[in-house]
């Protein structure tokens, strides 16, 4: 036997681990070393050690400094057929599982989410925030996810954990029954909602998710725009501050563009072009034709707002909504 050949079979008398930051569980590295009886067995704060023979599943250990002995293998003895007790050395894979809670991790909805909005009918939703777990049942999370590899970390496990997360959202949100405001007002029911939902997930893994939160829900950048609209609109209430609304808008819009002040006779003529025709409207006008049957104020301004919701849902295009709006508020009587 050469010196190689004795340095593998050296007895195995202290086995530890020393987690770092991201581990989750490791597999005791023996290369043919064998455990000798009286071994020393640390298991640190946080973690278990499972024996494993052959692939079953044997005696578990908890945190504590342990001596292996046959009084304390009491499966392991048995899946190894000792019949006249514990036999010194033996082979046998030692896993260790820390069980202590993952913190800080992200989750998000790679695409807009689909849902029908109880107020604005269908729209595309965005969800952000971020929940922790931990390994609840380590047997599970071994046979599940860890299989014969010799070390799992957290990063090779949350892109799985993101897709269920992924998943359990748009069926929660697709069956909502709160719109979209709502949603974004209450984050906390929501986080509570969502946990419950993705938690049968985490538990086939062997997991569990020990908090979620909802940090954002958003609606995408043009929709939002419209949304921001409307409420204007809604806020403006009377023709009169209407139009002081819409002039002042066209003035800022004007100033940043191009050109800058130069461009404000375009935005100050909108506005004055929309004044002269409500003032028109209002005052009888000097005719040049017959003008369109008038409407109240308040019709004037339900159809509007019902307008816009079609804007928002893709049914009609700015031009349409445009012409559609400045022909209403031409006939305001």
């Amino acid at each position: 036997m050469g010196i190689l050949d004795f340095l593998k079979k050296q007895f195995v008398d202290v086995i530890d681990w020393v987690e770092e930051p991201g581990d989750l569980a490791m597999r005791y590295p023996m290369e043919d070393r064998e455990i000798q009886n009286g071994a020393a067995l640390t298991v640190r704060e946080g973690q278990v050690a499972f024996f494993y023979n052959e692939g079953q599943m044997a005696d578990a250990f908890g945190p504590g400094m342990h001596t292996i002995e046959t009084s304390n293998l009491p499966l392991l003895t048995a899946l190894q057929n000792w019949d006249k007790g514990f036999q010194s050395p033996f082979k046998a894979d030692v896993l260790f599982f820390t069980q202590k809670e993952q913190a800080g991790h992200k989750w998000g909805t790679s695409q807009p989410v689909t849902v029908r909005d109880k107020e604005f009918g269908p729209l595309r939703i965005r969800a952000f925030g971020g929940y922790s777990f931990r390994i609840e049942q380590p047997p599970v999370f071994q046979a599940k996810l860890m299989g014969t590899l010799e070390r799992v970390r957290v990063e090779d496990v949350e892109q799985q954990l993101r897709s269920a997360i992924a998943t359990q959202l748009a069926t929660s949100l697709g069956r909502s029954e709160f719109g979209f405001v709502d949603m974004a007002a209450d984050q906390a029911a929501m986080s509570d909602r969502l946990k419950e939902m993705v938690q049968p997930a985490f538990t086939q893994w062997g997991l569990s998710c020990q908090t979620f939160f909802v940090e954002s829900v958003s609606l995408p950048e043009e929709v939002q725009k419209y949304l921001d609209k409307a409420s204007s609109m809604r806020v403006v209430g009377d023709l009169d501050r209407f139009v002081k609304f819409q002039s002042g808008d066209a003035i800022e819009k004007a100033a940043n563009q191009e050109g800058g002040i130069a461009g404000l006779g375009v935005g100050a003529g909108a506005g004055m072009a929309m004044g002269q025709a409500m003032a028109g409207a209002l005052g009888g006008g000097a005719g040049g034709g017959a003008a369109p049957a008038p409407v109240a104020s308040e019709d004037a301004y339900g159809q509007i707002e019902k307008l816009h919701k079609l804007l928002t849902i893709g049914a009609i295009t700015q031009a349409d909504f445009d012409a559609k709006k400045t022909e209403l508020l031409g006939r305001i009587r």
